[in-house]
């Protein structure tokens, strides 16, 4: 018999391997306790001391369902396209796939007991799944960027789920940490919106609202928020300081010199950074396209649009 880690493909070990190369059925489940093993789910476990996460429980599921392609959510997460709300709120976010049709989509546990409790599966059956849809991303079977997107857009449940999406995808911009470069192309996202499929004639509205040079989430609702209001700013503009590297600030309305700012908790998440912002602060009011400049947090724009609209036509009046 091969020892147990010999078997195993990227710290996941399947009970099935197991017995293939000759385990007996009545002595696995003790030795994969004794020496530290940990439950993924039915039949799929971890190696000793891995930490056990989503990406794992995803990899766990796709050697036990090859024709299960990452999807939705999920391939958000790997190709670091940013969703409102995503990870707010009490619960674990599902692990979603898609297969092709005759699966049936369904939602359900799927995946537990293994550490940290179950995690909810959902699994899309669908006609429309080629092989042009689909991509290797971080290790996973993953629908690619552009069809990432448009199912998300799809079947997004407001404008501002599937705009902060598509804004996402069209930037070049750091998420979690990592400074990625845009996913995809405006005209690949309209090809894929092209499709006579459920939700298309809506998405297809909402991305014309996309704006690529947008900077996060909170840029992308506060901009829609602008233009419920009648507010329509430049977005991130390049603006030349007294000194130093030129500034984008969020939004500018250049005809009555305000720029305005939203700024989440991340940003003054240091001393240093703390430092930058209040120095970035000082060069934006030296621009000469500046004569007054408006700071919200994200916190703000999500909770109070209305008061955010309000205190920048204020301004504007000035």
């Amino acid at each position: 018999m091969y020892e147990l880690a010999i078997l195993a493909r990227g710290g996941v070990l399947l009970t099935v391997w197991a017995l293939a190369a000759g385990w007996p059925p009545g002595r696995l489940a003790g030795r994969l306790r004794r020496d530290g093993w940990q439950r993924i789910c039915r039949g799929a476990w971890a190696a000793p001391g891995k930490e056990v996460d989503w990406r794992v429980r995803a990899t766990a599921l796709q050697l036990q369902r090859p024709e299960w392609v990452c999807s939705h959510g999920t391939a958000a997460r790997l190709h670091r396209i940013e969703r409102l709300g995503a990870g707010v709120g009490v619960g674990v976010e599902p692990l979603e796939f898609t297969a092709r049709a005759p699966c049936r989509s369904t939602a359900g546990p799927g995946v537990g007991p293994g550490v940290g409790g179950g995690t909810p599966v959902r699994v899309h059956g669908t006609r429309f799944l080629t092989a042009a849809d689909r991509s290797l991303r971080r290790g996973l079977r993953t629908t690619t960027p552009a069809r990432t997107v448009g199912d998300l857009i799809r079947a997004a449940g407001s404008r501002e789920e599937a705009v902060v999406v598509a804004d996402s995808a069209l930037a070049r911009r750091a998420v979690e940490g990592v400074r990625r470069e845009a996913l995809v192309r405006y005209e690949e996202l309209t090809a894929e919106l092209a499709a006579p499929r459920r939700g298309s004639p809506r998405a297809r509205g909402w991305l014309r609202l996309a704006e690529p040079s947008s900077g996060s989430p909170a840029e992308t609702v506060a901009r829609l928020r602008m233009g419920d209001a009648g507010l329509f700013p430049e977005s991130q503009p390049v603006l030349r300081p007294a000194s130093g590297p030129p500034l984008r600030p969020d939004f500018l309305f250049r005809a009555e010199g305000v720029a305005v700012e939203v700024e989440g908790y991340a940003f003054h998440g240091t001393r240093r950074a703390h430092e930058r912002d209040a120095a970035r602060f000082n060069a934006l009011q030296s621009c000469r396209e500046v004569r007054r400049v408006l700071r919200f947090t994200a916190g703000e724009v999500f909770r109070r649009p209305d008061r955010v609209t309000a205190v920048i036509r204020a301004a504007l009046a000035l």
